[in-house]
């Protein structure tokens, strides 16, 4: 009794634990609620994979029962021994067939998608969106091809359309991963360039990360892709053409922030269509959901990314104390008002 109150306990734990990990979660992140073309495919290649494992899992049980039942030890046969079947050539073919057969069922579908996804032939077509994404430790750099615009951290995107990505790093290898809208595509160092598309169902904002492990931070190399209607993406594209890096903030805080900015800065940041430098684009900064990819937009979290980085994502390549908390502040003013478009993260979830 007691022995069977010990596993009674032990189930009831894990059906608990597993009842509250299922709970857990962020919403636009999850490989099981496709929201994109690329996400429905994989999520379809799931779907496939389980049948085949429970049908896999069903005739073994099946025998496994039959062969238990059928030629148990009976009272008395304690030392009959069975006659003994071995090369059987009928069995022989059949358990060598089926596993070809259902390895072709998963096989075909699975590279018909990896075709498809890596498919980058649309992006010479007329009206077509190309973007460059670049991997760094630990942030991400998409330039809109043909556009003349450069962003960090936030990737809009009209919702309905495909769009095309070239994929490289700076450094080490990282993985290009929105699990709510696509898969997964590695940005090698190098020559070496990958390709991948990208397309949401449905406007908002989606989680994406890095996939593959690249440093003490990688957990922390997050991104977000922005869906919107081709009307507010139309209107993105113009605002962002016509940021002009050398305008003048309204407080004279922000201004001295503006100051500090570029004489601190700007040798490795860049407001406008500038290339990208050590560091992320900083247009539209004020718009960004989230400050580093990780902290919520506060000017208190701001100043303490500024000051003390290397606390937040340890081994990032922007340096600590480079201005004191006073200076961050004001720098913070600043980069909390650059504000170049009306097209958010909240208006695309709005609508």
């Amino acid at each position: 009794m007691k022995g069977w109150m010990g596993k009674f306990r032990m189930l009831f734990l894990f059906g608990a634990l597993s009842l509250i990990l299922s709970g857990c979660g962020v919403d636009n992140i999850s490989a099981l609620k496709p929201e994109g073309y690329g996400s429905e495919l994989l999520f379809d290649l799931m779907l496939i994979s389980i049948a085949i494992m429970l049908f896999v899992f069903v005739i073994v049980m099946a025998i496994y029962t039959f062969v238990i039942i059928r030629y148990r030890q009976k009272k008395g046969q304690e030392d009959y021994i069975p006659k003994q079947t071995e090369g059987n050539k009928a069995l022989e073919i059949i358990w060598t067939v089926i596993p070809i057969i259902l390895l072709l069922v998963l096989a075909v579908p699975t590279v018909q998608a990896t075709f498809d996804l890596a498919d980058n032939s649309g992006s010479e077509e007329e009206g077509a969106i190309n973007i460059e994404v670049t991997g760094n430790q630990y942030w991400w750099h998409f330039n809109y091809k043909g556009q003349e615009i450069s962003t960090s951290q936030d990737l809009y995107i009209p919702k309905d359309k495909r769009v095309h990505l070239t994929m490289k790093s700076t450094d080490v290898i990282h993985s290009f991963w929105v699990p709510s809208i696509a898969g997964k595509m590695d940005t090698n160092p190098g020559d070496n360039q990958n390709t991948m598309s990208l397309e949401a169902y449905e406007e908002g904002e989606y989680l994406g990360q890095c996939a593959e492990l690249c440093g003490p931070s990688h957990s922390l190399m997050d991104f977000r892709v922005i869906a919107v209607s081709q009307e507010e993406f139309d209107q993105w594209v113009e605002d962002m053409k016509n940021v002009d890096p050398e305008a003048q903030p309204e407080s004279d805080v922000a201004r001295e922030g503006q100051e500090l900015f570029n004489n601190n800065c700007m040798s490795c940041h860049a407001i406008g269509s500038a290339p990208a430098g050590v560091g992320p684009n900083m247009t539209n900064f004020a718009n960004r959901s989230k400050i580093a990819g990780i902290l919520d937009p506060t000017k208190e979290n701001l100043v303490d990314w500024i000051v003390h980085p290397d606390e937040i994502k340890p081994g990032n390549q922007m340096p600590s104390n480079l201005v004191n908390e006073d200076e961050a502040e004001k720098i913070a003013e600043y980069l909390l008002q650059l504000d170049h478009t009306d097209v958010t993260p909240e208006s695309a979830e709005q609508n």
